[in-house]
């Protein structure tokens, strides 16, 4: 299937520039990201590091890749050379790992800590408690590292008020957290909602939004 343009169009009329549309094109193939680049769209997420690599070797080097799924220690060298932003990012040991690299590559890299707020166990993040850890911790020292802000995914529910409740609350830790910033912690982007939430997310606060099947169509 290739790309619904009129749904692009839509929805960037509909962001106004108010949010970031992360176009998430996961097990598509490099010629629908093509089309999608080729009316003017540059920030795109993927959720595994080897399909993200290829991506990268295979399209213009002016996208903005975000790595949007869960990222391991292990696979941060093959994306640390470009990546743009790192959406999940749920522990020190990772953060750690990503400044490792970045230093290597002589980068600094702009990372989203990845916080729990849906109901499902399956979902990864930090809870209130080890955020509040994290941003207190030694980050100072993370030189290469950039923490720009939160992300997070609601639960998978038809219930539209358990949905809009849980994105307040992570709309309200980012407050929290944002008035606080520190040399390489400055919290501006609140990354929520996607294809089925979106329009709930921005209605509390989303600045941006990952939407992959309302563009694409259903995955392979």
């Amino acid at each position: 299937m290739s790309i619904n343009t009129k749904k692009y169009q839509e929805i960037t009329t509909e962001l106004n520039g108010k949010a970031t549309l992360v176009a998430v094109s996961k097990t598509k193939p490099a010629e629908e990201i093509q089309a999608l680049y080729d009316l003017g769209h540059r920030d795109f997420g993927e959720n595994y590091v080897q399909e993200l690599a290829d991506k990268y070797e295979q399209l213009p080097k002016d996208i903005r890749w975000h790595f949007i799924g869960h990222l391991q220690s292990n696979k941060v060298k093959y994306i640390a050379p470009f990546v743009h932003l790192i959406h999940g990012v749920d522990g020190l040991s990772l953060l750690k790992e990503i400044n490792k690299q970045a230093l290597k590559n002589n980068r600094i890299i702009d990372c989203l800590l990845q916080v729990h707020i849906a109901r499902e166990e399956t979902k990864f993040g930090l809870n209130s408690d080890e955020l509040q850890a994290l941003l207190s911790s030694s980050l100072s020292e993370l030189k290469n590292i950039h923490i720009c802000g939160l992300m997070g995914m609601a639960s998978f529910s038809n219930n539209l008020d358990l949905i809009s409740a849980e994105f307040q609350y992570l709309k309200s830790l980012f407050d929290k957290y944002a008035a606080w910033p520190t040399a390489n912690c400055q919290l501006q982007t609140l990354s929520m909602g996607m294809s089925a939430d979106y329009k709930i997310a921005l209605e509390e606060g989303s600045n941006m939004v990952r939407i992959g099947s309302l563009l694409f169509g259903d995955r392979n």
